[in-house]
């Protein structure tokens, strides 16, 4: 495949991909806390990266760690405890949405810190895109009275970790490979994510039961392919096309995610659905470059 191709092919990947990984995370709930399932998610992958990429960390130079740690903290750690707590209080399709403002981030933080050109279009999608997010999040009140909706800070303060991982990639770790990158990251917060998991008594105090195998399956698939491969994929296309395409594949992960949700039981209603696309139009404008 060529550049073009290549680039495409990634976007979509993952946009299943972690499309899918709201609904994994919703039902391994069912049997582990957000805590214990943010620090599996960390520690299961830091393994099965360490067993394909652990060669490539002798790549990373000593001036480059500062960025690596910097990534793994605000695309990595915080947000595997931030979502996994905000789908315990709010559906996973409409933290899958919420997801969407990673676009609308990057440009901003990439225009007041890292030189991104910042255009009237773009200001425009953004304040569009935020009309959109008060929709859905005062709708969902309404319609899901029983949710709390201050949970939806959580994916908001998740994007825009996303958002700076994004412009420190591609301003500092840019000659890197993403292998190398991504092991690096999860080599760093591992350590912190097993101090965790102690506390939250998973060693001690645990009961295998079936819920909690069942959880543990589904940790293990959104470790390994949503967190490992996928992460080693998304540095890949931060590389080879712009900060603002590669947080594009948010438009993709609502849909994919929506569609589980509704297959799962959770209700949507129309004036959300608009409102995600109010958001996506928003994410569109942002992504227009004339």
């Amino acid at each position: 495949m060529n550049k073009f191709q290549t680039k495409w092919f990634y976007l979509i990947f993952l946009a299943l991909v972690w499309g899918s990984s709201f609904i994994l995370m919703k039902k391994a709930l069912i049997g582990l806390s957000p805590i214990q399932i943010g620090a599996l998610r960390i520690i299961i992958a830091t393994i099965f990266l360490l067993i394909i990429g652990y060669k490539s960390l002798k790549k990373i130079k000593r001036e480059q760690w500062k960025y690596v740690f910097l990534s793994a903290l605000l695309a990595t750690f915080f947000p595997s405890f931030m979502y996994a707590y905000a789908i315990s209080g709010i559906d996973s399709s409409i933290a899958s949405i919420l997801n969407s403002l990673t676009p609308f981030n990057t440009l901003l933080i990439g225009s007041l810190f890292f030189g991104i050109t910042f255009k009237t279009n773009h200001l425009l999608g953004i304040l569009i895109g935020l009309l959109g997010t008060c929709i859905l999040i005062l709708k969902g009140a309404d319609l899901n009275p029983n949710q709390n909706y201050w949970f939806a800070l959580l994916p908001i303060l998740s994007s825009i970790g996303y958002a700076c991982n994004v412009n420190i990639i591609k301003k500092y770790l840019q000659e890197l490979e993403p292998l190398a990158i991504t092991t690096g990251n999860f080599i760093l917060i591992v350590i912190p994510a097993l101090i965790v998991l102690f506390f939250t008594g998973f060693f001690t105090t645990l009961e295998f039961t079936e819920d909690v195998n069942q959880g543990l399956f589904y940790i293990g698939i959104l470790a390994i392919v949503g967190t490992g491969i996928a992460k080693v994929m998304f540095n890949k296309l931060i590389h080879i096309s712009s900060p603002v395409f590669s947080t594009s594949v948010t438009y993709l992960i609502p849909i994919v995610a929506v569609l589980w949700g509704i297959i799962d039981g959770e209700k949507l209603s129309l004036i959300q659905l608009l409102a995600g696309i109010i958001i996506l139009f928003g994410v569109y404008l942002v992504n227009r470059k004339k």
